[in-house]
């Protein structure tokens, strides 16, 4: 298939610091995906606003801010009520360990702390966003 998988990285909140984004929004478009970057920021109804708009497979969150569990819910809870929970949700940033199983039973796919290696992030999209893409195609009566 020749379809590219399309990726939004978003700054929510205050929170200022954003280089950890651009390292991780520079790995993926040079592993060959489509990425939107959408700045500091940003509300979870712009960032959901903005997936829907790109038509993208995935959303990944950075957040330094320590208000990461506000931030995941919100924009999962938003994605939902757009009918649009099937868009892969993961993240990264400062987020306590004894936080990702909470973060995970909310359907936050993936977290990524500090030092993890950018073709970690790759390698997880690249096996997650095709099986969404067969999980849609199955969907819709085709065949994956």
């Amino acid at each position: 298939m020749d379809r590219r998988i399309r990726v939004l990285i978003a700054k929510p909140g205050l929170d200022g610091h954003d280089r950890g984004a651009k390292v991780v929004a520079r790995a993926l478009r040079d592993a060959g995906m489509e990425v939107i970057y959408t700045g500091l920021r940003q509300t979870p109804e712009m960032i959901v606003s903005a997936a829907l708009q790109e038509d993208v497979d995935a959303i990944g969150l950075s957040i330094l801010s320590g208000a990461h569990m506000h931030y995941f819910s919100e924009v999962r809870r938003l994605l939902q009520e757009q009918g649009a929970d099937d868009i892969l949700l993961f993240g990264g940033g400062i987020i306590p360990d004894e936080d990702v199983p909470y973060l995970k039973a909310m359907g936050v796919a993936a977290v990524f702390g500090p030092g993890t290696s950018t073709q970690d992030i790759v390698a997880f999209l690249e096996q997650r966003v095709p099986e969404r893409w067969a999980a849609q195609q199955e969907a819709e009566g085709g065949e994956a």
